[in-house]
């Protein structure tokens, strides 16, 4: 009994600690509280939805050129400039235009298919160009306009930027905290008292814990004030999600950090483990816009399970119980993780 009661407040004060030297970092705090907020800002504000987009149209001087100038610029929704023919290639290179119209019975439509701007500014001009020739509609559909909440580019960045705030803080503090410590000779200090390896690593892994909720409220409150982004779903299946990415990310901070001697290396180390994280994960875009052989990978990896998770909560107001295979992912990383770590953990 009396040895539990030790293990148990052993445990307890090495997480206290761990705490207070958390609390002492300004750098730490501003990565983990100030940093996402203002990504969040930059993106928020440089993929803003713009309403709705003009289509730019240059048209060719020349013979005819005046008419299609007349037929388009008093119609709303386009914006008309003339080009001299040696201008054409660099308006179009520049997104200056999304396409040129030549003049001629028929007209010549210069744009480029690949780009989806283009494809529909040529449909456009198509259209608004056979109107004012004559042609007459066979019906006026009716237009309802739809705003599906969580449609807008923030709405879907959000979670997956809480997702990488929570690996990089995970893996950073926890990996840099304990290499700091071996490199001052802490750790060798420690290995004399009657603590146990695990109490140590499963105090990092609890001090970390202590700090997901207030970065998350902090996080989302911030994203909600400044660009209306709301949550469909439960903010308990939100705390459920990030316990469990906490724990998954901070067992692969241990392990990263179980042998590294030196600053360098764990930073080589987080950086190497980071960088396909950032990549693959779908933080800032789909993961299908990989090929369809990457996307088992993919899926597996720690950080897609938990930005999958909690846009499937956030955006569709899924409960946890619809989410069994990015749970149990994030639960072996883990597990793993912590098991591999305690093997591999070296106090100096």
């Amino acid at each position: 009994m009396a040895e539990a009661w030790a293990a148990r407040s052993a445990l307890w004060q090495l997480t206290l600690a761990r705490v207070r030297e958390y609390l002492r970092e300004p750098e730490a705090l501003f990565w983990a509280f100030a940093f996402p907020a203002i990504l969040t800002l930059g993106l928020g504000i440089a993929f803003r939805s713009p309403g709705r987009v003009p289509v730019r149209v240059g048209v060719e001087d020349g013979p005819g050129a005046g008419a299609i100038v007349a037929a388009l610029e008093p119609r709303a929704g386009f914006t008309v400039e003339r080009l001299a023919a040696g201008a054409i290639e660099t308006a179009l290179r520049d997104g200056r235009v999304d396409m040129v119209v030549r003049p001629g019975t028929p007209p010549a439509y210069r744009y480029d298919p690949t780009r989806a701007q283009s494809r529909l500014a040529r449909l456009a001009v198509d259209d608004a160009l056979e109107r004012a020739a004559g042609r007459e509609d066979r019906w006026t559909p009716v237009e309802q306009a739809a705003e599906v909440p969580g449609s807008r580019y923030i709405d879907w960045l959000v979670p997956g930027l809480l997702g990488l705030n929570v690996m990089s803080t995970g893996l950073w503090s926890i990996g840099f905290a304990i290499v700091e410590t071996r490199n001052r000779k802490l750790l060798k200090r420690l290995v004399a008292t009657p603590m146990r390896r695990r109490d140590y690593l499963a105090a990092q892994i609890l001090a970390r814990l202590a700090f997901l909720v207030p970065e998350a409220v902090v996080f989302l409150g911030f994203a909600r004030l400044a660009f209306g982004v709301g949550n469909q779903g439960s903010y308990l299946a939100c705390g459920a999600l990030l316990f469990l990415g906490g724990i998954s990310f901070a067992g692969l901070g241990l392990l990263i950090a179980s042998r590294a001697r030196t600053i360098e290396a764990v930073s080589g180390l987080l950086n190497v483990v980071m960088l396909p994280l950032w990549l693959l994960s779908g933080v800032f875009f789909p993961t299908s816009q990989f090929p369809a052989a990457m996307q088992p990978i993919i899926k597996v990896i720690p950080l897609t399970a938990f930005n999958d998770a909690l846009r499937a909560v956030m955006l569709d107001g899924r409960s946890l119980s619809a989410l069994p295979l990015e749970m149990g992912i994030l639960v072996v990383w883990g597990l793993v993780s912590f098991g591999l770590a305690l093997q591999l953990f070296r106090w100096q």
